[in-house]
């Protein structure tokens, strides 16, 4: 028997697995809040050089401006360059001046425009001009953060289980958060920026498991879209909360403390089953599952599984007894001997070591393009809040189009196809004239459209496609190449210093070609979770019914047993 056979008993999707989603959302509206936090955290706001004291001169701040602060042919005043000395002729005629005194950069630091922002970290510790890229690096190294919390989450919640993780995760994202937004230097708020990173990984990679784990193969696509939309709706809470808030400490802090609050909600969020039973822990598997067939009104079900299995566990039948009625005799398979998996199992077999080549490939393209477009919300001729608020609004529709698409055209062709799109818009923004803001607004707001959509494919497509035993281990690497992506992102936005429309090149080329590998990847839909390397290798999970005489030759398997004393307990 399958896990999916036992869904049948207990209620693949009821009122269970209902309350499961809904719980799990919450704190999953706290990642694109911090995710995408730099956009305001670390905005720069108007600035030039800090002028000399006035004296005795009764000057207004234009004819400051004017004699203090260089301008261009275009008559735009330099961010980062001060005249040596005043040029009062300027204050007669205002026209550019070719022959105009030398001028440097800013010897007495900068002043800055404080109508919008209240304070940023580039108003605290002055990143810009020559530190511009320290800003940058300050997202990279976030990013750098959760690239290292993908590996360590994704490594310990195969090992101790999705649950207890999740509840690290919070709390932790919550504390590191807080201290952040009272750090006293900008190395302080570096390092603790990349920490909070690392800890929020755990909500992002385990919350998506734990949805694809309890529920039956018809309705993952549905949880994983309504998964997905809680992020777009933090998305658009992000712009809303960042309008009302302009100080970057209270900021921080409003979004991180609710964390400490989520944790709680822990207490109601059941441990996966599937994990439980493949590690072992027969007897708190059976708890779940009990509660699950009760809260779904599966009367017949849970009165039978709490008395059958207790009896197993403290008398064990013989297998060929009692076959038809021993429910958990046949869930998950194993290899002949009990093993301790790691990130190793995700390359030591051709089929295992093909699906992860490819599926890295694949996230590193999706969230390099996510996040160039992104983190880019200015430039489009829209107020930075309510390009967010689109940025986040616009991902709704491109999710309910996933919901429509993932059934009917499949997993692999949605991924590459949203992939594709996004790419080639990207790229059509570019020979738009910048004169047309609006047209190329909507190219581009229709790239992050089809980039959220990548996203959302990408997390339902991996879960899918790694086997139980190391599922978590793979979402953990391929989030790892995702926040690798990320992190890169930034840095590659600062080559627009050579050719403005670099980056986007940058971006559109590279979730093209990285879309493409997505058609090497094996389709999932409507097919039933792996749950063994084996079932990778054989691909025995794609068929309908495994019987036990079709099992492929060579391979020994030893079905669960139902012992507390199990050599394989952890």
């Amino acid at each position: 028997m399958r896990f999916e056979d036992l869904f049948e008993e207990v209620g693949g999707f009821g009122r269970f697995q209902l309350l499961m989603l809904l719980l799990l959302c919450f704190p999953r509206l706290i990642l694109p809040m911090h995710f995408l936090l730099h956009n305001f955290l670390a905005a720069v706001p108007a600035h030039h050089c800090q002028l000399p004291d006035p004296g005795h001169q009764n000057l207004s701040q234009r004819d400051r401006l004017l004699q203090h602060i260089p301008q261009d042919s275009e008559g735009a005043r330099s961010s980062c360059r001060i005249y040596i000395q005043p040029q009062l002729h300027l204050l007669s005629n205002s026209t550019f001046q070719a022959n105009s005194s030398a001028d440097v950069p800013c010897p007495r630091g900068w002043e800055y425009d404080y109508s919008q922002f209240t304070s940023t970290i580039v108003t605290e510790w002055d990143l810009v001009c020559e530190w511009r890229s320290l800003n940058q690096a300050s997202s990279a190294l976030f990013y750098v953060g959760v690239m290292f919390g993908s590996i360590i989450f994704g490594y310990l919640s195969d090992k101790f289980g999705r649950l207890p993780m999740l509840v690290v995760s919070l709390v932790s994202s919550s504390v590191l958060g807080m201290v952040t937004a009272f750090s006293t230097s900008f190395l302080m708020f570096a390092v603790m920026r990349s920490l909070c990173g690392v800890a929020l990984t755990g909500i992002a990679i385990i919350s998506i498991t734990l949805c694809v784990e309890w529920i039956d193969l018809q309705h993952r696509t549905f949880a994983g879209i309504i998964s997905s939309l809680a992020w777009s709706t933090g998305n658009i809470l992000l712009a809303l909360i960042a309008f009302s808030i302009r100080d970057w400490r209270w900021l921080l802090f409003s979004i991180s403390a609710p964390c400490i609050l989520f944790s709680a909600l822990c207490w109601w969020i059941p441990e996966s089953a599937r994990w439980l039973l493949a590690n072992g822990k027969t007897r708190l598997a059976q708890t779940y599952l009990t509660r699950c067939a009760r809260m779904n009104r599966r009367k017949d079900f849970a009165p039978k599984i709490s008395c059958e299995v207790l009896e197993a566990i403290h008398h064990p039948a013989p297998r060929a007894q009692h076959e038809k009625d021993r429910v958990l005799d046949k869930i998950i398979t194993t290899d002949e001997s009990c093993k301790q998996y790691s990130y190793w199992h995700l390359v030591k077999t051709p089929r295992m070591r093909r699906l992860t080549v490819c599926s890295g490939i694949v996230w590193f393209g999706t969230p390099f393009a996510y996040y160039g477009i992104s983190l880019t919300i200015t430039g489009f001729g829209l107020n930075m809040y309510l390009t967010q608020l689109v940025y986040g609004a616009i991902e709704v529709p491109a999710k309910l189009l996933s919901y429509l698409l993932l059934d009917r055209v499949g997993r692999r062709w949605c991924q590459a196809g949203f992939m594709i799109l996004t790419g080639l818009l990207l790229l059509i923004s570019i020979i738009i004239p910048t004169d047309l803001s609006i047209a190329r607004s909507a190219i581009v707001i229709l790239a992050k459209g089809f980039s959220e959509a990548a996203f959302t494919t990408a997390f339902l497509y991996t879960a899918e496609m790694y086997p139980t035993v190391v599922r978590q281990s793979g979402l953990g690497y391929t989030s790892f190449v995702g926040r690798l992506a990320a992190s890169v992102a930034p840095v590659v936005k600062l080559l627009d210093e050579f050719w403005m429309h670099l980056p986007t090149v940058i971006f559109g080329t590279t979730i093209v070609l990285c879309g493409a590998i997505a058609f090497l990847l094996p389709e999932t839909s409507n097919v039933r979770l792996p749950e063994t390397i084996e079932d990778v290798e054989y691909q025995r999970h794609l068929a309908p019914t495994e019987p036990d005489a079709e099992e492929k030759p060579g391979i020994s398997i030893e079905f669960l047993k139902l012992s507390e004393h199990s050599s394989c307990t952890t």
